[in-house]
């Protein structure tokens, strides 16, 4: 007969251990998911400040994007233009191909936060409405917020190789005090 410590120390000992780490949530399929998000929502931000920096995609290049920019009350509206469009290049890709994750989520929620206060909020459907441009900034408030997933460049940068929520919620505090100054010096 066995003492019911052996008897419990065999039943704990088939049974496997859970693990708690981070890591252990990440799945193949969710960092597929990620990825996919990630590619989607970057490259089509890289697309919109290729745009304003280049003209392309039927875009209206620095010239043409100053020229909204000043309509829409932003002092030198070229020089705007030129910030918009390297943010969402940079942003963008940044989120395409996982570098610095909290940072480039952070830079595509601070430009889409001023694209819907121009755009204006009169509105939720298109064509007058914001749902495109709030869907871009929670996507990418999102990505800020969970970390880009194992298929990225941040897993080989020792400080984001674990991600943090803490360096999302820092990086869309940036963003929210970034855009809300550039809100400040709008007309």
């Amino acid at each position: 007969m066995t003492s019911p410590s052996v008897t419990s120390t065999k039943s704990q000992a088939a049974t496997p251990a859970v693990p708690r780490t981070a890591t252990a949530l990440s799945t193949p399929g969710h960092d597929a998911g990620l990825l996919l998000l990630r590619l989607v929502l970057g490259l089509t931000m890289a697309a919109h400040g290729a745009q304003k920096l280049f003209g392309w995609f039927g875009g209206g290049g620095i010239s043409g994007t100053g020229q909204f920019f000043t309509a829409s009350g932003y002092p030198a509206g070229d020089t705007m233009a030129v910030v918009a469009g390297l943010t969402e290049v940079l942003g963008g890709l940044g989120l395409a191909v996982g570098l610095l994750t909290p940072l480039a989520g952070a830079a595509v929620v601070g430009t889409m936060v001023n694209a819907i206060a121009v755009h204006g909020t009169g509105a939720f459907f298109a064509p007058k409405g914001i749902e495109y441009e709030l869907l871009l900034t929670a996507g990418a408030a999102a990505l800020a917020l969970t970390g880009p997933g194992r298929y990225a460049a941040d897993r080989f940068l020792p400080v984001l190789r674990a991600h943090r929520p803490a360096h999302g919620a820092l990086a869309l505090l940036l963003a929210a005090v970034l855009a809300a100054a550039t809100l400040l010096v709008r007309d």
